[in-house]
């Protein structure tokens, strides 16, 4: 038996999906099933329960013996939200109360963790322990996700098996529910197909030219396949990024959507609101040399092959994975 957290959101709902196409049913999805946007992501999908998390901890104490892995998805995601105790207890609390209990039954634990950690990347992308410590992040939710990886690193009692996950910008289906924390490539399209044109932000920092800030963008059937990996595999217990270990531009990105709609790239700019510009993150990219060296060989998906995909066979179609 499996557990998904945060198993009605973007990725999670993802990865059920995967887990089926792969032959696994037998999964118990938790999430808080308020928002009837998120059922639409588990139409047709396999399993055998909901819990709600409030309830998790009290099943999962009771059904120890049953359960083979955890995957921890679910977390506050939101990365401008300004509300700390919120944050602390459910991407913090939340999570060092699972990582307890799945070191007292003896039960593997997947946890998400975020490239929101890297801050501004002033202390580089380098997933080795011994650098994590120094990370700041710039907002929040990077804090929350920091502060995690931090305390796992010095727990003495642990799963017996764990994988902390630095996912960097996910794309992809299943995402239409998350509003303005939807990526870059959703938002696009919307514009893209009610205006003809998409505005970016402009660049205040001068190192980089308005459209060149960068991501590390990485289709979400890539994460899925890295999480598949570590779950069949349980050796290597650490942090990892989880990215393609190439960064490229949003205007890259948007001409992708027009490409793949078909129309010439009509792309204007406008000033980065003030309030976000001491969070913006300019460049990310993925340091995956660790995640290599561990056995992970798979080639991930260029951008515009993923954006392609994304927007012809989901978007177009208004289709979940």
């Amino acid at each position: 038996m499996i557990v998904v957290t945060g198993a009605a959101g973007f990725i999670g709902s993802y990865l059920v999906g995967k887990l089926n196409k792969a032959g696994y049913e037998d999964l118990i999805l938790v999430d808080k099933f308020d928002d009837p946007w998120k059922d639409l992501n588990l139409l047709k999908k396999k399993y055998r329960k909901f819990i709600d998390r409030d309830n998790f901890f009290k099943w999962l104490i009771k059904n120890a013996r049953d359960v083979d892995f955890v995957f921890h998805l679910g977390a506050r995601t939101d990365t401008v939200g300004q509300e700390p105790d919120l944050y602390q207890q459910l991407n913090l609390i939340y999570s060092q109360r699972l990582w307890n209990i799945c070191s007292e039954i003896q039960v593997p634990l997947l946890y998400a963790s975020s490239a929101a950690t890297y801050g501004n990347g002033e202390e580089g992308f380098s997933d080795y322990h011994e650098n994590i410590r120094n990370l700041r992040p710039l907002n929040l939710y990077g804090w929350s996700k920091h502060d995690f990886d931090v305390w796992a690193l010095k727990q003495f009692r642990t799963p017996p098996f764990w994988a902390g996950l630095k996912f960097f910008n996910v794309y992809g289906p299943n995402e239409y529910h998350k509003g303005r924390m939807a990526s870059v490539v959703l938002h696009a399209y919307k514009t893209i197909k009610e205006t003809g044109k998409m505005e970016l932000f402009r660049s205040h920092h001068t190192d980089y030219k308005d459209g060149e800030q960068s991501r590390d963008f990485i289709f979400v059937e890539d994460i899925a396949d890295v999480m598949m990996y570590f779950m069949e595999t349980q050796k290597n217990t650490g942090i990892y990024n989880v990215g393609t270990g190439k960064a490229r531009s949003f205007l890259d990105l948007t001409t992708s959507v027009f490409n793949s709609l078909k129309l010439t790239p009509n792309i204007s700019f406008i000033d980065t609101p003030v309030d976000l510009r001491g969070r913006y993150q300019y460049f990310t990219e993925a340091k995956i040399q660790k995640l290599r060296n561990i056995g992970y060989k798979k080639p991930f998906t260029e951008l515009e092959e993923g954006v392609d995909k994304y927007v012809s066979e989901f978007l177009m179609a208004e289709a979940c994975y």
